[in-house]
Order: structure tokens, then C-alpha cells, then sequence
């Protein structure tokens, strides 16, 4: 009876530490479906996010733009966002307008829209997303070959990214855009350089918790630092923003440099999807980490944080380690999360090196 016992508590050792060993993401991912997702002729194609519509339908905001700029820095002065529709979460998702295009060079976020973050408040759609500009001509087929990270048109776009907002009462539009960003620098802070890649979440107040990149301009005055992730608060979603705090929630100093963070909430609190960057926390570079906090603001690292690697079980068959895959978006259904999403490229890796992008999904089991 006493071994008995002791093989019980064995087994029960042994089950709890499986079940810890466990995460919400990379132990649920099923195989991405080929055909999934959203592609689009002509253009590179990045950073999705989804939201289900009053029509029953999915509806997608992507970014894109055209494929004769180089992927890596074209988005700068060129990215658009789109709206995408499907009648089920892993698509194919079709094209259907443009959300949010270029609108002159005096506006804000004239001339580059980007990393678009939808969630509903009520019987309003609120579009998260980067924007920038440039005082210069566009650049075409015809000056692209000047183009590249130092050109003036990079400097002055990299350095006028910021964060705001767009509302609707429908995903179709027509979109509301403010005259002036949400989330502007701030000196000698680690945003004083430029704000980015929103992940809002609102709360059922109506306010609202939002994680930031930042960078910080470097003591020569001109170059900027690496990654920061920041968090900021809001009363609701067209109050003040204010970020929380004088240090950063992630940065090369603490835990390690992170990028593309998603929030989504459950009974449990706050979760969080992002990129490893460097690999310091994952040890895999690239790979995703899960975190968990119980107000938006304290994060904790996951005991097991891996949330998924760039190599990917496709329904074909196959097995293939992406080029890219970033931008992750877990998408929640009736309190669940049912599919992550992701930017991917083709390719061996790094930007110059792929010959196509497209945005693909992975249900969850």
C-alpha cells in the first residue's frame, strides 16, 4: 500500500510538471493551412490583425506596399493599410479597400501607415497603428536606386514615427484620423526618438492599456538606441495617453530586447506574444515568448515562455523554417484564444533576402 502510495505521488509530481511545462501557444499549434491568410500581387504584405465582424464576417487590417521598393526600409514611406474579409479565421482573406492610405505630407501620417491593432469598444472600431511622414518627393521607379535606410527620405520618416489612432463604426470605414498622434516622444526618455507598433487593450471601463515601442536618440544626438517596450494608460480610448513609469518594461537591460508585442486578456489577466529579438529570454533568436501580468503594467516572464519558433507545419506536408515570422497576433473567440497569426517571408532570413511576404495564420488545438 505504501509503494502505491508513493507511485501516486510520483505520478502526480511527474503530471503537475508536465502541465507546467505546458504553454497557452506552442504546445496548441496545429499545421498553418497553405492557403490561409492573406497574399496580394505586387505588394509585400505585412502585420495583420483581426477582428470578427457584426456581419459574422472576419475582417483583416494588413499592411502593404509596393513590391519595387525594397521590403526593409520601404514601409517607411509607403506602407498603406487594408482591409481584408473572410467568411471563416483562417481565410484566404480577400482584398476590400484601403483603410488608411497616404493623405499629404503636412499630415502626421501622411505619407506611411503601418502595424495596424483593431479591437471594438462598444459600437466603435478603434485602428491602432504607426504613422509617418517626409517633406520630399516619392519615391518611384525612377529615384528609387537613391533609396535606402540613410536616405533623407528614411531619416526623416524613421524619425517621424508615431502612434495614433483611427475610429469607425463599421470595419468597412469610413475612418476617422486625428490631426495629431496619441503617443508623441518624449526628451531624454527611451521614446525620445520616435514611438511605435501599438498593442492596445481595452478594459471593460473603456480604459485602456497599451504597450509601445520606443527608441531613444544616443548621446551623439543623431543615431537611436536599440528596442524599449513601454506601457501607457489611457481613461478611454480618445483620452490622454500617458506612459507609466521612467523605464521600460523590456529593454537590452531588463529581461532583453523584445519587438512586435500583443496583449489579449482572460480570467486569469493579462498575456502577452512578442519576439525575442536577440534570443536572451527564449534562446532562440527570432522565436516568440509568452509573458503574463495581472495589470498591464508588472509583467512577469513565463516559466516556460517559448511561444513558437520560425519553423512551421504546413497542412501540405511540409516543414519549412520561415525566412522572417513576426508580428504575432493571437485571436480570441468567446474568451478563447483560437488562431495566432504572423508576418512571414520566404527565404534563408533577414529582409534583403526574401522574394515574398505574405501574412499566415495557425489555428490552435
Amino acid at each position: 500500500m505504501k509503494n502505491l502510495m508513493r507511485l501516486l505521488i510520483v505520478l502526480v509530481i511527474l503530471f503537475s510538471t508536465s502541465c507546467s511545462a505546458q504553454n497557452q501557444i506552442f504546445n496548441n499549434l496545429k499545421e498553418a493551412p497553405v492557403n490561409g491568410g492573406l497574399q496580394m500581387d505586387d505588394y509585400w504584405v505585412w502585420g495583420s490583425s483581426v477582428i470578427k465582424g457584426e456581419d459574422g464576417k472576419y475582417h483583416m487590417y494588413a499592411s502593404r506596399w509596393p513590391n519595387f521598393l525594397p521590403f526593409h526600409p520601404g514601409w517607411m514611406v509607403a506602407s498603406e493599410i487594408v482591409h481584408a474579409v473572410s467568411d471563416t479565421p483562417e481565410g484566404p482573406y480577400k482584398y476590400q479597400d484601403v483603410a488608411l492610405g497616404a493623405r499629404g505630407a503636412q499630415f502626421w501620417d501622411g505619407r506611411s501607415c503601418h502595424n495596424p491593432k483593431i479591437v471594438k469598444y462598444k459600437d466603435t472600431y478603434i485602428l491602432y497603428y504607426m504613422g509617418s511622414t517626409h517633406p520630399f518627393e516619392e519615391v518611384t521607379n525612377e529615384n528609387v536606386s537613391a533609396f535606402d535606410l540613410n536616405s533623407k527620405w528614411c531619416i526623416a520618416a524613421r524619425w517621424g514615427k508615431r502612434v495614433g489612432i483611427a475610429t469607425s463604426k463599421s470595419p468597412y470605414g469610413p475612418w476617422k484620423r486625428l490631426d495629431a498622434p496619441i503617443l508623441d516622444v518624449k526628451p531624454n526618455s527611451y521614446y525620445s526618438f520616435l514611438t511605435s507598433n501599438p498593442s492596445p487593450l481595452i478594459k471593460e471601463d473603456g480604459s485602456v492599456v497599451l504597450l509601445f515601442k520606443g527608441r531613444s536618440y544616443k548621446e551623439d544626438g543623431i543615431s537611436n538606441s536599440d528596442m524599449s517596450i513601454g506601457v501607457a494608460t489611457a481613461p478611454s480610448y480618445d483620452g490622454k495617453y500617458t506612459v507609466i513609469g521612467d523605464k521600460p518594461l523590456f529593454s537590452l537591460e531588463h529581461f532583453g530586447e523584445v519587438e512586435d508585442p500583443h496583449l489579449w486578456s482572460d480570467d486569469t489577466g493579462f498575456h502577452m506574444v512578442a519576439k525575442d529579438q536577440r534570443g536572451a529570454i527564449t534562446g532562440g533568436a527570432g522565436d516568440g515568448l509568452l509573458a503574463h501580468s495581472k495589470d498591464g503594467i508588472n509583467w512577469i516572464v513565463d516559466e516556460n515562455p517559448k511561444a513558437y519558433t520560425k519553423t512551421v507545419k504546413w497542412d501540405n506536408g511540409k516543414t519549412i523554417k520561415q525566412g522572417q515570422l513576426e508580428r504575432p497576433f493571437v485571436f480570441v473567440e468567446k474568451g478563447k484564444p483560437t488562431h495566432i497569426f504572423f508576418a512571414t517571408m520566404d527565404g534563408p532570413g533577414g529582409f534583403g533576402n526574401g522574394t515574398k511576404t505574405w501574412n499566415m495564420v495557425i489555428p490552435l488545438k
